[in-house]
């Protein structure tokens, strides 16, 4: 493993704590040369002093020329690891629609733009989107999650079949529940659906660099998420209808 990101330009979105610091650790850990991004500055320069990294602290959709300059000039492996989780129904304020949408799919968009030019000159690069099992499935109390990660899981399965014959290596990250600031404030949805499952954020770090030993694209941490996958896929309407059982319960408790 150490031979595939050695010495590689690696850049770590919302890499402050939670998936994104256990990823700048993983990184770090096997040879790469890692910068380390969070909207907050003291948390990024945490993590970066503590693996030997760079800080490039700031909204997530503005990092690629920093880090490129604090990398000599190559990005190598980017990770768009920053997101948000928010919540509400279709009754949710638009700004809140609207930042979920930024940050969860668009800043995903801004940096493929500034990394393929030289990624497609070069024949290689690697882009790893932190998706979410609420990707491919869907979760309860979250539309605007929900939504925009089905998003960022379409922009990373494009981008993977557009250019895999060209060198551009995609991996789309799917957990369920792991333990972080992200599923505290989820409240009692994630209590009931994801806390029973969580994991921790180095598991998700492990599953990773599992899924680019083995050259998969989709990287799944709970395996379970594949059946359920399945499940939706081939009988949607007896899915949902389990879904909403669960949608009951949840409605019960609050």
């Amino acid at each position: 493993m150490v031979g595939a990101v050695q010495d590689a330009g690696v850049v770590v979105t919302g890499g402050g704590g939670g998936i994104g610091a256990a990823l700048a650790r993983r990184f770090a850990a096997e040879g790469a040369r890692v910068v380390v991004n969070d909207l907050d500055a003291d948390r990024a320069r945490a993590v970066a002093d503590e693996i030997g990294g760079t800080a490039v602290p700031g909204d997530a959709s503005t990092v690629v020329e920093a880090a490129r300059d604090a990398l000599g000039g190559t990005v190598d492996v980017y990770c768009a690891n920053a997101g948000v989780g928010s919540g509400g129904s279709e009754a949710a304020p638009e700004e809140v629609w609207e930042r979920a949408w930024d940050v969860n799919v668009m800043a995903h968009v801004r940096a493929a733009h500034l990394l393929l030019p030289d990624w497609l000159e070069r024949g290689r690069g690697r882009f790893v989107s932190t998706v979410s099992a609420a990707g491919l499935l869907t979760m309860i109390g979250a539309a605007p999650y929900s939504v925009t990660k089905h998003g960022a899981y379409a922009f990373a399965e494009w981008l993977s079949l557009t250019y895999r014959h060209r060198g551009i290596k995609v991996h789309a990250i799917c957990p369920q529940g792991v333990r972080t600031d992200m599923l505290t404030a989820a409240g009692s949805a994630g209590d009931l659906v994801l806390a029973p499952t969580a994991v921790e954020p180095e598991d998700v770090a492990d599953a990773l660099f599992k899924g680019i030993e083995e050259d998969r694209f989709l990287v799944l941490p709970h395996p379970d998420v594949a059946e359920y996958y399945r499940a939706r896929s081939a009988d949607p309407d007896r899915w949902l209808t389990g879904m909403n059982h669960l949608q009951q319960k949840w409605e019960a408790t609050r």
